[in-house]
């Protein structure tokens, strides 16, 4: 099974090698057909310490590294 692979926005640096992303995202509400915009922030495994708040990331999932990390930075898309 592959591993999911989600884009967001670092907003949070201050712990080590943990980055906090929030992943927005917009779905239409099934009855009244208006969008919707919701948001989860996930905490990430960041070895080098190297994403800085404001950088838009890519997160994929792995096995558990703390009680609250569960996802890794893989790459940065800055630029893209």
């Amino acid at each position: 099974m592959p591993k999911r692979v989600l884009r967001g926005t670092v907003v949070s640096d201050k712990t080590d090698k943990t980055v906090v992303v929030r992943v927005d995202r917009a779905f239409k509400h099934s009855l009244y057909s208006k969008t919707i915009r919701k948001s989860k922030k996930y905490h990430a495994h960041d070895e080098t310490n190297s994403f800085k708040e404001g950088d838009t990331v890519k997160i994929q999932e792995c096995m558990p590294i703390s009680k609250m990390k569960r996802w890794e930075v893989i790459t940065s898309t800055e630029g893209k």
